[in-house]
């Protein structure tokens, strides 16, 4: 094949990967009725006047499926994790013993687990959106390129190809995380 196709495909490619790995990490971070350190991934706690990752701050671990616990590496900061905690909307409820903040993650009702189904549904069709976009782009490209029809078609059938294995992927990802999400 022609170097500008192969360039053209492998940067679709990389975009494509580029949106799995975005879902992902939006998949991560809806529960699944046990805890998870990843849960409290994008708190962000106020550290001396500028905002910090919460894993950047103190230690996350869990002690068990339904509990978290968060040590901070300075005892002065639990106020501050507590209202970040709260900041990121999370539904849970932070508590602490002076040490540290523990959460106790509630057993999820059945009406809260076709929510965050619905939700990882609307992130599995975002990121196909953008596998979408990355076709759209791909192919706008092989157009722009001084190449003979039949390369143009055998690239275009190659990126459609490779459009319908990564659409595959993330029907697949979600897939899971319903099963994950739904299971009691």
């Amino acid at each position: 094949m022609n170097e500008e196709v192969d360039f053209v495909l492998d940067s679709a490619k990389e975009d494509m990967d580029k949106a799995i790995a975005h879902l992902e990490k939006s998949l991560l971070n809806i529960r699944a009725g046990k805890a998870s350190p990843a849960m409290l991934g994008g708190v962000m706690v106020d550290y001396y006047g500028s905002q910090t990752p919460l894993s950047r701050v103190a230690n996350v671990n869990t002690p068990d499926a339904r509990t978290i616990s968060v040590q901070p590496w300075e005892k002065g900061l639990i106020p501050e994790i507590e209202k970040g905690i709260m900041i990121a909307n999370l539904g849970l409820n932070p508590m602490n013993n002076g040490e540290s903040v523990i959460i106790n993650v509630p057993v999820l009702t059945e009406e809260r687990r076709v929510q965050l189904a619905k939700q990882a549904k609307a992130e599995s069709e975002e990121a196909k959106i953008g596998v979408r976009n990355d076709r759209k782009v791909a192919m706008n490209e092989l157009k722009k390129l001084d190449i003979s029809e039949d390369l143009l078609k055998n690239a275009e059938d190659d990126v459609q190809k490779l459009t319908d294995k990564y659409i595959a992927k993330i029907d697949e990802m979600f897939v899971v995380k319903e099963k994950e999400i739904m299971t009691v």
